[in-house]
């Protein structure tokens, strides 16, 4: 057989090949097979400009080196071509890969040393504070570079006269209580006293009046979204200038340290949540291959995402959208599989559908050659006799191209039912996407969080309690008489009962509270920053709230109540374990009356159990 030099018989023989050899049909393998097939060299694929241009920004630049090579590639971007923009992107990766590894070992040489350290305003208790939240860093990079500015910030710090360092040991009893560094053992004169005093009276005045500067212009410029912080840095601000004594200097200071103490945490609160809104548009820009074309859902995610900006982010927000996200991507990739299957079934329909038509239309052919064979024969026939067997050979063919043509149509009808149920499969995939991040965390009837939101948002909680040292209560409900509902009144009553429930609690609940399904009848609050006593009152408020709001079930008034148990969360406790304190308290609460809201206290729990 002769090679294919024109470019439709090779990008013939080229889709036969793909068939032959069962190779995906890929742009890459048909461009990879097309030029074996053609005898040429494939063309140099041209240079990501979009893609590049994309990513730049977000190239690290931590480094003068990284800085200047950064820079190179963004100007080749703007002004050079695309091999300039190729190598200035090659001389930047290949900076990455020869950068100096980290000296991890002097990094850790100077954290011991600090931590023994005995640095003003540096606890022992805020060094630890501190470390843990620079080891909550995501990366080695992040976390080398916040180690490094901690270690920094505990340097510059000035020496605490007063706390000794931990290697010091105690002063024998026989020694005099102070010595002044590099002097005798004799103790101070008066007249240096006094002179000592004066100088320290004056350096007192002047601190003070930095600090009190400090606290009423300084601070307020960077704590512009937290007016409570700016209010009470003020206040200290008037103290200062106010306190004359020691017990005045001694409360400002105790008012400073608790001061620094929220500093911190809102800082580290501020820092999760540009974090976490960092974590969610790169997210959102690395799976963008994943999406279907679809604009529906990719306009839905990027709403999702304005919702965020434009309402005032809270750490808790921000991951309820990140897993929202992961979860809609998830399925959006299985998505897009599924449709590739389909299209290439369909491709695979189409190719078949051709191939059909072209041997159809090869047996048309030779039928009509046959039939003018058998006219012109008929013609030149003499006597009836000879057209006989000629009349024969019409028949025949007739039947044999009525044949193939009713082979070809069944074919047909078969590829049709096929591309048919394909896309009804392509539109349940459709319906499944749309409600495939509601209900992986939400339950279908009452739409609030399922079983497995609620461990998600029980481990989120827990996990903030634990690091802001803020109490954490989780509260048992069930439905009274549900049983009785659903016996007299119908299922569809009970299911209607539940959804009444679970609104009437949602729309009394504090953004920060969350409800969720736990089964059943039985649903769960988790209440972050509450103590047992202010959740107690949440549940009896909320028992109000639901006898005032009527539920009807068509003109009949049913009354709905619930029976509730509350318990705190104790540190380092699972999910099941409160929950369980929490089903105990709730069970007598049953048994004591209904309608009712039982404490369980941790103390309370360990009497039981002796």
């Amino acid at each position: 057989m002769a090679e294919p030099t024109n470019p439709s018989e090779i990008a013939r023989e080229t889709l036969r090949q793909l068939a032959m050899r069962r190779t995906p049909p890929t742009p890459e393998n048909y461009l990879r097979l097309y030029h074996e097939i053609a005898g040429t060299t494939p063309a140099e694929p041209p240079f990501p400009e979009r893609f590049v241009r994309r990513i730049a920004p977000q190239l690290p630049r931590d480094t003068s080196e990284r800085q200047r090579l950064a820079r190179q590639l963004d100007k080749a971007l703007n002004s050079a071509g695309a091999n300039d923009a190729a190598q200035a992107l090659d001389q930047y990766l290949a900076c990455l890969g020869t950068e100096k590894p980290q000296a991890w070992n002097e990094l850790i040489a100077t954290l011991l040393r600090q931590w023994e350290g005995r640095q003003l305003g540096w606890t022992l208790a805020r060094k630890r504070d501190s470390l843990e939240r620079v080891l909550g860093a995501s990366d080695p990079n992040t976390l080398y570079t916040r180690l490094q500015s901690l270690l920094r910030a505990w340097g510059q710090a000035p020496v605490d006269p007063e706390r000794p360092a931990p290697e010091e040991t105690p002063a024998s009893p026989e020694l005099p209580a102070q010595t002044s560094v590099g002097a005798a053992s004799s103790p101070p004169t008066a007249s240096a006293l006094i002179a000592a005093d004066a100088d320290s009276n004056t350096l007192i005045q002047a601190l003070r009046e930095l600090l009190a500067l400090t606290m009423e212009s300084v601070l307020p410029a960077f704590l512009s979204e937290h007016p409570e912080l700016i209010s009470d840095a003020r206040l200290i601000a008037t103290a200062t200038r106010a306190a004359s004594d020691t017990q005045a200097f001694a409360t400002v200071g105790t008012q400073l340290r608790k001061f620094a103490h929220r500093l911190e945490l809102t800082a580290a609160d501020d820092s999760e949540i540009r974090n976490g809104l960092l974590d969610l548009l790169k997210l959102l820009l690395q799976n963008i291959d994943e999406l279907v074309i679809d604009d529906q859902w990719l306009g839905g995610q990027i709403e999702m995402l304005r919702d965020i900006v434009d309402k005032p982010a809270t750490p808790r927000l921000i991951d309820d959208a990140r897993r929202r996200l992961k979860e809609v991507i998830y399925k959006q990739s299985q998505l897009k599989h599924n449709l590739s299957q389909a299209q290439l079934m369909l491709k695979e329909m189409l190719a078949g559908f051709v191939d059909q038509l072209g041997r159809f239309a090869e047996s048309t052919g030779t039928y009509h050659d046959r039939m003018g064979s058998c006219a012109r024969k008929i013609a030149a026939a003499r006597d009836i006799s000879e057209i006989g067997h000629l009349l024969d050979e019409v028949m025949t063919e007739t039947r044999s191209i009525q044949l193939e043509a009713a082979r070809s149509r069944d074919d047909l009808s078969a590829t049709r039912q096929r591309a048919l149920a394909a896309e009804e499969q392509i539109d349940s995939l459709h319906k499944e996407l749309e409600e495939a991040s509601h209900l992986m965390r939400h339950d279908q009837l009452t739409g609030c969080l399922n079983r497995r939101g609620l461990e998600d948002v029980f481990s989120r909680e827990s996990a903030r309690a634990q690091r802001h040292h803020t109490p954490l209560c989780v509260a048992l409900l069930d439905l009274d008489n549900f049983k009785k509902i659903n016996d007299a009144l119908g299922h569809q009553t009970g299911d209607d009962a539940l959804v009444h429930l679970a609104r009437v609690v949602r729309e009394n609940l504090r953004p920060q509270d969350t409800l969720a399904r736990y089964g059943g009848e039985e649903f769960v609050i988790v209440l972050p920053d509450t103590t047992l006593e202010q959740a107690d009152q949440t549940l009896v408020r909320l028992q109000r709230e639901l006898t005032r709001v009527f539920f009807m079930s068509g003109e009949q008034h049913v009354v709905i109540t619930f029976s509730a148990g509350v318990t705190p969360r104790a540190d380092g406790e699972a999910i099941d374990v409160v929950l369980a304190r929490a089903d105990a308290a709730m069970y007598e609460a049953k048994q004591t009356g209904k309608n009712r809201v039982v404490r369980r206290e941790l103390a309370q729990e360990a009497s039981d159990d002796a």
